[in-house]
C-alpha cells in the first residue's frame, strides 16, 4: 500500500470537475494542505481498506459521500463540525484513495456494511451519520440494518428509488411510472454499456438522463469529462454485477426508530421530491427541512445553512 501522506481539501480549492445530481458530488483535484488533516486507513477485513479523516472529539459523526467522488466532499464541513463532534468523512469502498478488489454483488447495501464494519474498527459505538444522494442511500440501509450503531441520521436526498413502486394514493400511478422510466432509460442502457465495457457511454447516458438534455454530456469540457471517467470506478463494478438501486421496502424504512433530518432542494429532480416526502411520512422519528434556493447538491450551494440545520437537530436530540 502507498504510504504517502495525503490530504483532502476542501471545495473552494478544488478545480470543479462536472455538473452533478443525484449520485454525483461536485469533484475536485486534490491539491497539498498542511492544515488539513492527513488520511488514515482502516482495514474492516475481507480484504477491504477504507481511507478516511478524522478531526475533534466527542460523539462521532460520520459523512458519508454520493456516488463519482470520495471523502473530500465533505473537507469544508469536517473543521466546523470538528469544533462541537468527531467528526469522520471516508471514502466508500471503489472511490479514491481505495485500491479494494473489484467484486461482484456491490450496491448501497454493501457499503452499508462497510460502513457498519468501519464504525466497528474505529471503536466508535453509536454514530450520527450524514448522507448526501448516494452516501445517504448507504446511511438508510445502515440504519436499518444496524439500528445498535446509530444514534440519529441526516439524509440528504437518497435515492431510494424503489419506494416510487409504494407510493400511497393518487401517487401510485405516477410513482409508479417515474419508477419504470428511471429502469428503462437510465439503469437497464447503462448496465447494458458497462458490460460492453463502454464506461464512457454509461455516464454518457445517466448524465443525459438526470439533465433530461441528449446534449448535456457532450456540453461538458473535456477536461471535466475525463476527471468524471477517472472517478466511474465503484460503476465499473456496480454495473456489471451489482445493483445501482437496490430495494429497501417501507416496512423496513418504518422500523427505523433514530430520529431523523431529510434535506431537500426545492430545485431538485422530481422523482428524488416524490421519494424524500414518502421517506418524512414513513420515518416515525423526521424532519424535512427544504432549502429554497438549492437543489440536489444543496450542501454546496447553501452549506451555512446545511451545518446550522445539523447542528440545530442534534442539539435537539440532546447530542453534544
Amino acid at each position: 500500500m502507498d504510504k504517502t501522506p495525503r490530504i483532502w481539501c476542501g471545495p473552494a480549492r478544488w478545480k470543479k470537475r462536472a455538473v452533478t445530481f443525484l449520485l454525483l458530488s461536485v469533484l475536485a483535484t486534490a491539491q497539498t494542505n498542511t492544515s488539513a488533516p492527513e488520511i488514515e486507513a482502516a482495514d474492516i477485513g475481507n480484504g477491504i481498506t477504507l481511507h478516511y479523516v478524522e478531526a475533534g472529539t466527542g460523539t462521532p459523526v460520520v459523512f458519508i459521500h454520493g456516488s463519482l467522488s470520495d471523502g473530500g466532499y465533505w473537507a469544508d464541513q469536517l473543521g466546523p463540525f470538528a469544533q462541537h463532534y468527531h467528526a469522520i468523512a471516508y471514502s466508500r469502498r471503489y472511490n479514491f484513495p481505495n485500491t479494494n478488489p473489484a467484486r461482484p454483488g456491490y450496491s448501497a447495501v454493501t457499503d452499508a456494511e462497510d460502513l457498519a464494519a468501519l464504525i466497528q474498527a474505529l471503536h466508535l459505538e453509536k454514530a450520527v451519520v450524514v448522507g448526501h444522494s448516494y452516501g445517504a442511500l448507504t446511511a438508510l440501509f445502515l440504519a436499518a440494518r444496524h439500528p445498535q450503531l446509530v444514534r440519529a441520521v441526516v439524509l440528504a436526498e437518497p435515492p431510494a428509488v424503489s419506494l416510487l413502486n409504494d407510493l400511497p394514493g393518487d401517487e401510485h400511478t405516477r410513482g409508479k411510472a417515474m419508477f419504470d422510466d428511471i429502469q428503462r432509460r437510465m439503469v437497464k442502457p447503462m448496465q447494458q454499456a458497462y458490460r460492453k465495457g463502454n464506461g464512457e457511454e454509461g455516464i454518457r447516458i445517466f448524465i443525459d438522463y438526470v439533465f433530461n438534455d441528449p446534449q448535456a454530456w457532450d456540453r461538458m469540457s473535456q477536461t471535466s469529462r475525463e476527471h468524471t471517467l477517472r472517478d466511474g470506478h465503484e460503476w465499473d463494478v456496480m454495473m456489471t454485477t451489482g445493483t445501482l438501486f437496490p430495494t429497501i421496502t417501507p416496512r423496513e424504512v418504518q422500523k427505523i426508530g433514530a430520529p431523523v433530518l431529510i434535506m431537500q432542494g426545492a430545485n431538485t429532480y422530481p422523482f428524488l421530491i416524490a421519494i424524500e416526502q414518502e421517506l418524512g411520512r414513513l420515518l416515525p422519528k423526521s424532519k424535512t427541512v427544504v432549502y429554497p434556493d438549492a437543489g440536489h447538491q444543496m450542501w454546496m450551494q447553501d452549506p451555512q445553512a446545511c451545518r446550522k440545520d445539523v447542528e440545530k437537530f442534534l442539539a435537539n436530540q440532546g447530542i453534544q
